[in-house]
């Protein structure tokens, strides 16, 4: 009798603060790889798929990203790059709201 099958993984890869796409506010989002592993006898032997995620600690909203894409926002946090966003587009990066790379977003008074 063979025993075999998958294992999942996931690795916190990062966290960073980005401005939410889907609530619209910053907050930190952690960057996380997904891995799927093929097992025999329940030991992994090699990765079947990778897939990368960031979730908003906020709303909970979670986008994929591209392995790419994933790579560069972890060296920028491993660099420490202050007023990190993501291009505009990408969780509503601030440059989107017409304001300059680093700079925190505005906040609005609705009672004005």
């Amino acid at each position: 009798m063979i025993i075999f099958g998958t294992k999942g993984y996931v690795h916190q890869m990062a966290m960073l603060m980005l401005l939410c796409g889907q609530c619209g506010n910053p907050a930190a989002h952690a960057l996380r790889k997904r891995v799927t592993k093929f097992t025999l006898f329940f030991v992994p032997l090699f990765t079947v798929s990778s897939k990368y995620t960031t979730q908003c600690t906020f709303c909970g909203a979670e986008r994929r990203v591209e392995r790419d894409e994933a790579e560069r926002l972890r060296t920028q946090a491993v660099q420490g790059e202050p007023g990190m966003q993501g291009p505009p587009g990408v969780h509503g990066g601030n440059q989107a709201h017409g304001q300059g790379p680093g700079e925190t977003p505005r906040q609005q008074n609705p009672y004005q």
